[in-house]
């Protein structure tokens, strides 16, 4: 699959779109938010501003993965990111990942951005499979998961010492036949 072809799709409460270079400042805002360190990066990654500016302004050109910058449909303002990434052709499926910053929460902002990247993975990249890996103590995730028609499919136990604790990972995944059944009831 190649993703270079970066869309803009459009909710109500969101717009995802391409990033660009100019969008690392804000990254770097919401990357910095405690809750998304907690529920995202591992305690020793290091995210230099330079090196947000260069990751954040390849996005629109990689042809290996789907970036897409979560932003305000008022305002433009950049709220977090969505990823579809680590593509089996052989299976057609991919990993999907999300990080919203603390302007974007309690809004139904994530929830709308998880339905538009999945919607488009399956309707329009032809994708079967759609997974992730959430961290169980992360319950905002878990119910934007869930709300979407995500399944628990396991749990990896005690993956990560994190904050003086062991940390358990869920595995969930959507099929493309879930996601029609799922979107045609909704209609």
């Amino acid at each position: 699959m190649d993703f270079s072809v970066k869309p803009t799709l459009t909710g109500r409460k969101t717009v995802l779109r391409p990033f660009t270079e100019a969008d690392a400042g804000a990254m770097w805002e919401i990357i910095a938010d405690p809750e998304v360190i907690r529920f995202t990066f591992e305690p020793s990654t290091d995210l230099a501003p330079e090196r947000l500016r260069s990751w954040y302004g390849s996005r629109s050109t990689s042809p290996d993965r789907l970036d897409l910058a979560v932003t305000d449909p008022g305002t433009g303002e950049v709220l977090g990111e969505v990823v579809l990434y680590a593509y089996d052709p052989a299976a057609r499926s991919c990993t999907f990942r999300t990080l919203i910053g603390p302007r974007g929460r309690g809004r139904g902002v994530g929830t709308e951005a998880t339905r538009l990247i999945v919607g488009h993975g399956f309707e329009q990249l032809g994708l079967h499979r759609i997974q992730l890996e959430v961290y169980a103590d992360n319950a905002r995730a878990l119910r934007v998961y869930e709300k979407v028609g995500f399944v628990v499919e396991g749990v990896r136990r005690e993956v990560q010492r994190r904050d003086g604790a062991w940390a358990d990972e869920v595995i969930m995944s959507i099929l493309d036949r879930e996601w029609a059944a799922l979107h045609s009831t909704a209609r």
